[in-house]
């Protein structure tokens, strides 16, 4: 078996004691992939201590042979319900996990009643955030790959940052940062693009409009780009022309914020604590009541994951987590400044992966 991939089997198997299961499976398509390499649109993973299975339609049989080799495919037909009952007694599994926060309630439902008869002897159990846990600890080639990721997204700001001007708009500018990323390797992009001037950048997932950018404003761009399926996340918060004093003090607010979390970072610390470090800055400055969201989040194949930084996260900071710094102020009828960088835990200490230029 693909060496990175078992070890991945090993590691969640070897959490089924701790959960009371002795299978799981896995529904949520980051985890299907991290675990098999299948990057299919449907396909579902049965993982028990002994056995791999990858479940999947007629359409993706020859892709997941070749996508993975080490897996039993199985084809399915029909909805889950359908055939996932036979497939868990031919199992013979007494207590399979399932992925909670993916499977719909009326699909559970559904499997619920046709497994948890009493006669069966079979019960499902819920399971969150398993997989995810592992994906939080990225591997040194999971590094790379978020690397290059990074320098694409970086090479757009830089890109853009040279041709924006005055009359274009939001859209305009968000297309020709999708294009220049597309032409320079990235997949599909990992989440929609913001950009978001004037009083749009007030909101802090604003969609780009068809609004005009003027001179004098704040502009909040938010990227990201995705290479071999892992995800890079970066803002940027500009002005056209000469900003103004309430610009370059809020600017100043946001950017001290920032440094001060990442200069006082440490490893083991919450993610609870390390918002605190930026969340002071701001709420000193007079402006708590503005930085509504948390510090920050973890990139990986998803753009939004493990580890969590915002307020009461318990999730520790550990050596090989990837993830963002991202304090943001935002006034109602103004704008908004965030700033945003990616960065990775390594021997301890940060290591800065964003390198596009600041103010």
């Amino acid at each position: 078996m693909n060496r990175k991939i078992n070890s991945r089997l090993q590691k969640l198997c070897s959490k089924f004691d701790e959960k009371e299961i002795d299978a799981i499976l896995i529904s949520q398509p980051e985890n299907r992939y991290y675990l098999s390499g299948f990057n299919g649109s449907a396909g579902y993973l049965v993982i028990t201590a002994k056995q791999a299975i990858l479940a999947t339609d007629f359409r993706y049989i020859e892709q997941a042979r070749i996508q993975a080799p080490d897996y039993e495919i199985f084809q399915t037909a029909g909805d889950l319900k359908d055939w996932l009952p036979r497939l868990v007694s031919e199992l013979n599994l007494k207590q399979p996990g399932f992925e909670a926060e993916h499977i719909p309630f009326a699909l559970y439902r559904r499997l619920n009643d046709i497994m948890n008869k009493p006669q069966s002897g079979l019960k499902l159990v819920p399971i969150d955030g398993l997989v995810e846990s592992l994906r939080a600890i990225k591997e040194p080639g999971e590094i790379e790959f978020i690397t290059r990721a990074v320098e694409i997204s970086d090479g757009a700001f830089e890109y853009i940052i040279d041709r924006i001007h005055v009359g274009m708009t939001e859209q305009e500018v968000a297309w020709e940062i999708e294009k220049i990323m597309r032409e320079h390797g990235s997949q599909t992009i990992p989440f929609e693009i913001i950009v978001a001037s004037g009083p749009n950048a007030a909101l802090p997932h604003a969609r780009p409009s068809q609004r005009a950018i003027q001179s004098g404003e704040p502009i909040v761009i938010d990227i990201g780009a995705r290479y071999e399926g892992y995800a890079s996340d970066l803002s940027r918060t500009i002005c056209l022309g000469t900003p103004d004093d309430r610009f370059n003090k809020i600017y100043d607010i946001v950017l001290g914020a920032q440094l001060t979390a990442m200069a006082l970072i440490k490893k083991d610390m919450s993610g609870g604590d390390i918002d605190t470090l930026a969340r002071t800055v701001i709420e000193e400055a007079g402006y708590g009541q503005t930085f509504g969201h948390g510090l920050g989040h973890g990139v990986g194949l998803a753009p939004h994951e493990l580890p969590r930084l915002g307020p009461d996260s318990a999730d520790r900071i550990t050596d090989g987590m990837v993830f963002t710094i991202e304090p943001g102020i935002y006034l109602k009828d103004w704008g908004g400044v965030r700033i945003e960088d990616l960065m990775v835990m390594e021997n301890g200490t940060i290591r800065l992966l964003s390198k596009a230029r600041k103010g």
